[in-house]
């Protein structure tokens, strides 16, 4: 069987020719074929034919291995004996197809109810943030930790939004944010969020619901970086139906969790 140490190789390198594809659909994202999924939800073909390179690499050098992919998710069957790829081909479409340079490429694998590596690549600043289990998290091969802030006053916190909650579920926890004289945040991709809350130039992140594939990769490289996470175990149901997600440098979690679910 092949080890995490050889998944994590090929997660780095597919990652790395999966972002320069999505970078050239970027380069004329005027011309781009984009189709609605939803409410404030898209699809270009930059997204599918992505996806297409990643799992077709996955399928030729881990054929064994499950895939759940953003782009086809009615057809993942969960199987707790085997691994899983977890694959947004990029996170941040709407900035993406709107010209703006805030999205990523996220892949991580998973094995039962642990994250096993992580990677998350930003082509468009050629930023590779990665880790895998006990192996530490890097920004470009570097070392990288959290913030040591040591209150939500020291720094940025990214708010997420869903339309699979309500808005008061995200306007709730920002005003206690914003009364507790704290700054917000907000990109448009909640993979690459994370990974700045890795790399410390964000101290927090929460939104009210994500889909793994936004915060899979991400959640561990935040753990591997010293950083603190509400649970968002990738079991079943968290792998179908996503699930909240709370994440932030160690000296500023409690008080992150209290604007979240309240301290009265």
């Amino acid at each position: 069987m092949p080890s995490i140490d050889e998944r994590y190789e090929f997660a780095c390198a597919i990652v790395r020719a999966a972002g320069a594809l999505a970078l050239e659909y970027f380069r004329r994202f005027e011309t781009l074929d984009v189709q609605s999924k939803g409410v404030q939800d898209m699809a270009s073909e930059a997204d599918i034919e992505t996806q297409k390179l990643i799992e077709a690499a996955v399928a030729e050098s881990f054929p064994e291995d499950a895939f759940l992919g953003e782009e086809n998710p009615d057809s993942f069957v969960p199987q707790q004996d085997k691994g899983t790829w977890i694959i947004d081909p990029i996170d941040g479409t709407q900035p993406f197809v709107n010209g703006i340079p805030s999205w990523c490429v996220s892949i991580a694998y998973v094995e039962g109810a642990d994250f096993k590596l992580g990677v998350v690549f930003d082509p468009v600043n050629d930023e590779l943030f990665a880790a895998k289990a006990g192996g530490g998290a890097t920004l470009n091969g570097r070392p990288m930790r959290v913030s040591r802030a040591g209150s939500l006053q020291d720094g940025l916190v990214s708010v997420g939004y869903s339309n699979r909650v309500t808005p008061e579920d995200t306007l709730i926890p920002l005003s206690r944010l914003m009364h507790s004289k704290g700054m917000y945040h907000r990109s448009g991709s909640g993979a690459l969020s994370l990974a700045y809350v890795a790399a410390g130039r964000l101290i927090g992140y929460f939104e009210p619901h994500m889909n793994i594939w936004d915060f899979a990769a991400s959640i561990l490289i935040i753990r591997e970086a010293g950083g603190k996470t509400n649970d968002c175990l990738p079991n079943e149901e968290v792998l179908i139906k996503g699930g909240l997600v709370l994440a932030a440098a160690p000296g500023v979690y409690d008080e992150l969790s209290d604007v979240v679910f309240g301290s009265d």
